[in-house]
């Protein structure tokens, strides 16, 4: 399994220095992405889509606990740890199983799906957040199976909480009511 991920990520990353405008455009994907999904549920939080991006929220903090549990139990090395490929990002040397990015981008994509008010807006994000985990790979900060454990555990975080939704709910009325309330105040 090792030398297949390994291949893969080779094959990905040896196209870093043919063009400069690809790698620049990675780069951007690979790095900033989730701040544009962190703008994205502020968005629908000010749209009147508060409890999608309450959940969206939930999962994401869940699927980046999970990645952390797994670290506390399994270490891998990022491929320029491994003395692999080229790295077009500046990162510290520490466990790259799962992607942090892409759980981070891929919980908040799913989750997104998951409603039918926000649906194509989650087929958009799940494309970006994909294309993230991909870029990542791309730069040399990531392995692809990386980018599937991230998938899975996105994945196993949007279930958790569409399971609890319903336990969820109170915590959001209330969350919701403090907002409005503070909101108040300050009109």
């Amino acid at each position: 399994m090792t030398t297949l991920n390994q291949n893969i990520f080779l094959s990905v990353n040896s196209y870093v220095g043919q063009n400069h405008s690809i790698d620049f455009l990675m780069i951007i994907f690979a790095q900033y992405l989730p701040y544009i999904f962190i703008g994205l549920l502020i968005y629908l939080w000010f749209n009147d889509k508060k409890n999608e991006a309450l959940y969206s929220g939930y999962s994401t903090t869940l699927g980046v606990g999970l990645n952390l549990t797994i670290g506390m139990f399994y270490f891998h090395p990022r491929p320029f740890m491994d003395n692999l490929g080229f790295n077009l990002l500046s990162h510290n040397p520490e466990n790259s199983f799962p992607s942090d990015h892409t759980t981070f981008a891929l919980s908040i994509a799913f989750m997104l799906l998951s409603f039918k008010s926000t649906r194509i807006l989650g087929i958009i994000t799940s494309i970006l957040a994909l294309s993230s985990g991909i870029a990542r790979v791309y730069c040399g900060v990531h392995y692809l199976f990386d980018i599937l454990g991230s998938t899975v555990v996105a994945i196993v975080s949007i279930l958790i909480i569409l399971k609890i939704k319903s336990k969820l709910l109170n915590i959001n009325k209330y969350i919701i009511i403090k907002y409005n309330k503070l909101t108040g105040l300050l009109n």
